[in-house]
């Protein structure tokens, strides 16, 4: 049984991500969500490293919001790039997809 608090959605989101990386220095970048949620997302293809707690901005198409970062791949490992991210409470829901309803849907069918 999956001990997940929200249903999760497999994607391929093209998005803009920027903060502070590992050493406190600015960027921006343009990465992949792979995976997302009510409450947080995957992303994959980051090159610069950032730390868990650093607070993130990520940009789809027009929309926005702000993310924690709640884990970072390690390097050298096939985790390597990707981060998990956690909507911060006060940010909207920028996916344009309800990952209930698809979970629904993917329970319903498998």
């Amino acid at each position: 049984m999956d001990r997940r608090r929200c249903a999760r959605v497999a994607a391929f989101l093209p998005v803009r991500v920027w903060g502070l990386d590992a050493n406190e220095l600015p960027f921006t970048e343009t990465a992949i969500v792979t995976n997302i949620s009510t409450n947080g997302a995957i992303v994959q293809g980051l090159q610069r490293r950032v730390r868990p707690g650093e607070i993130l901005d990520v940009q789809l198409g027009q929309d926005k919001a702000q993310f924690r970062v709640v884990w970072a791949g390690i390097a050298g490992t096939v985790q390597q790039g990707e981060i998990g991210l956690e909507r911060l409470e006060s940010e909207p829901f920028i996916w344009h997809v309800d990952p209930q309803r698809c979970g629904q849907w993917w329970v319903a069918e498998a």
